[in-house]
């Protein structure tokens, strides 16, 4: 899952030619795309742990719901050329962006590859490491630096990025993303409002967060042979703790991952949160939980104190706040 790679500077890219352009307004937001002769500047921006230059991207590859909602929570619908959505993403019909997912490009319901962005005359693709950008896939920030293409990858994924790793706790990632893709479209004003209004409402839910001793939580991923799970280091693990919660594996360095289940058994969990997503629905994980001999004894299980936690509010991007936010109504209203 790893490889090593060099620091590359990324190629300028053609930017829009016309003077008349410069006043342009970016869609939903109301700020104002920079001149032509300041989009053509150069940025520089970590990129993980790298720096790496920019220009003004014009025809902006989004994939999975994370990577699109960033950038149209920060109102760059007018730079995205289209997306790319895997069957696990529930509808883009739900999004808070829905409007936006509409005004682009559905370019594929398959997993993120080179010769699509290359098709689409990408000039920049936002995705995670180890799920967009994958050496496997042959489609990685380096190869793309080769091609001219710019690419930005979710802080939350840098933690085992080879050479340039980096890590932040997963809100913070959230927040160093909207604020560094500020810095490349130019919208730093809207990055800091949008990064200000999500961290109000997490010191909201830190003001409610029940006293005493955490509930134990336990999120299942899938698996039935060995659970996968998260780590401390991918948003749930945010959401469980700032709501009030434990995850019983948040001693775990990792991001998502396996384990067994008698560590799961042994942590006893009070709740069980299941993350849902469209090719193994909740349900499904919620009858085999209730079944399974490793599990059907468990408090949460019994208690049937389950919690469904949607695909995009568990991955890196705004709807963590949502996730969040309904998570913590869920466990006071648990313990009230």
């Amino acid at each position: 899952m790893t490889t090593t790679r060099s620091p590359r500077s990324v190629r300028q890219h053609t930017v829009l030619g016309s003077a008349l352009a410069a006043a342009l307004l970016l869609g939903g937001c109301g700020a104002e795309v920079e001149t032509d002769a300041k989009a053509s500047e150069k940025v520089t921006v970590n990129r993980c742990g790298e720096p790496v230059e920019y220009t003004l991207p014009q025809r902006a590859v989004a994939y999975e719901g994370g990577s699109a909602d960033k950038l149209f929570s920060l109102g760059l619908v007018d730079h995205v050329h289209g997306y790319v959505m895997p069957p696990a993403n529930p509808p883009v019909e739900e999004s808070p962006w829905a409007d936006d997912y509409a005004k682009v490009k559905m370019l594929s319901d398959d997993l993120l590859n080179k010769e699509l962005v290359v098709e689409a005359k990408s000039d920049f693709v936002v995705a995670g490491w180890n799920s967009g950008f994958k050496d496997e896939r042959g489609i990685t920030p380096e190869i793309l630096d080769k091609l001219g293409i710019q690419s930005f990858m979710h802080s939350e994924s840098c933690f085992n990025y080879p050479k340039y790793p980096e890590k932040l706790s997963p809100f913070e990632a959230l927040y160093t993303d909207l604020d560094r893709l500020g810095k490349i479209f130019r919208v730093e004003d809207k990055a800091e409002e949008v990064v200000g209004g999500l961290k109000k409402r997490v010191e909201a839910v830190k003001a409610k967060a029940p006293k005493g001793d955490p509930v134990p939580v336990f999120l299942y991923d899938s698996g039935t042979d060995q659970p996968f799970t998260a780590g401390n280091q991918v948003p749930p693990n945010d959401i469980i703790k700032t709501a009030g919660g434990r995850n019983v594996f948040d001693g775990l360095d990792q991001r998502w991952t396996q384990v067994n289940w008698e560590a799961v058994t042994e942590a006893e969990p009070e709740v069980i949160m299941i993350l849902d997503y469209g090719d193994l629905p909740a349900q499904k994980k919620i009858d085999f939980l209730k079944n399974s001999p490793h599990t059907k004894e468990l408090p949460a299980v019994k208690k049937n104190n389950f919690f469904i936690l949607d695909y995009n509010e568990g991955v890196s991007g705004p709807r963590n706040i949502d996730g969040l936010e309904k998570f913590a109504k869920y466990l006071r209203e648990l313990q009230g």
